[in-house]
């Protein structure tokens, strides 16, 4: 695990979570979930693949990994004004990612900067919508690089069963806002879907990981790779 708040690298994966400051709820309703995702997919989509993704009442994880600096794109200043002002994006989420239109491809940037633009807009979207104010993430946002595949394969299981875990559901096949479902489902999306399989092999492979897993964390036995979970 890296200590600190280390910058993001290129070509690097990363497992990325925060929580609502003072632990306050991030999502209150099924649109807030969407448009957190829809603003996601505009902001962080140019600078980073997805593998894996939850988002809880007053939390998130991810698993991403920044773009090789040559593939790097960002959105335009008018789109980042677009946003900040909380107006919709496109109506597709993390199962359906949309690339922006305008996409530059600069000499030097920082991707870090657009998990800025994304937390910054959804905070005055939601101040907006619930009447409040000031800042709704804790800050900075926590970042932990990821550098074996033993750990990947572990946290793809973890965020996923995130939502089991802290009660929000029995089973992770029910749980709506994660990206379980979407790997195992034959829609096209822009979660790196088939990366994820190829890890475990087959979606046979991939479903009896998650239930071992789950059975053994159960059971209180030894499993794959700890990662320290965020309290609600």
């Amino acid at each position: 695990m890296s200590s600190g708040h280390p910058t993001l690298e290129y070509n690097c994966f990363y497992h990325l979570y925060n929580r609502g400051i003072n632990r306050c709820s991030l999502f209150l309703h099924s649109a807030d979930y969407t448009h957190f995702l829809r603003l996601y997919d505009k902001y962080i989509t140019p600078v980073a693949d997805t593998y894996a993704w939850a988002l809880m009442g007053n939390h998130f994880h991810l698993l991403v990994r920044i773009k090789p600096g040559e593939q790097i794109g960002f959105i335009s200043g008018k789109q980042a004004t677009e946003g900040l002002s909380g107006a919709p994006g496109p109506k597709e989420n993390l199962s359906e990612f949309v690339r922006p239109e305008s996409v530059y491809f600069p000499k030097k940037y920082k991707p870090i900067n657009q998990f800025s633009h994304l937390f910054n807009a959804y905070t005055k979207y939601f101040n907006k919508k619930y009447k409040r104010t000031g800042s709704l993430f804790e800050h900075p946002f926590r970042r932990i690089k990821i550098e074996s595949d033993a750990h990947l394969k572990y946290l793809v299981y973890y965020i996923h069963h995130n939502p089991v875990h802290h009660g929000s559901c029995e089973e992770m096949v029910e749980y709506p806002w994660s990206s379980y479902l979407t790997v195992l489902s034959p829609k096209q999306t822009r979660l790196k879907r088939g990366e994820v399989i190829q890890w475990y092999g087959k979606p046979e492979l991939f479903r009896d990981y998650h239930d071992r897993q789950s059975v053994e964390r159960f059971a209180g036995l030894q499993i794959d790779m700890p990662v320290l979970l965020i309290k609600p």
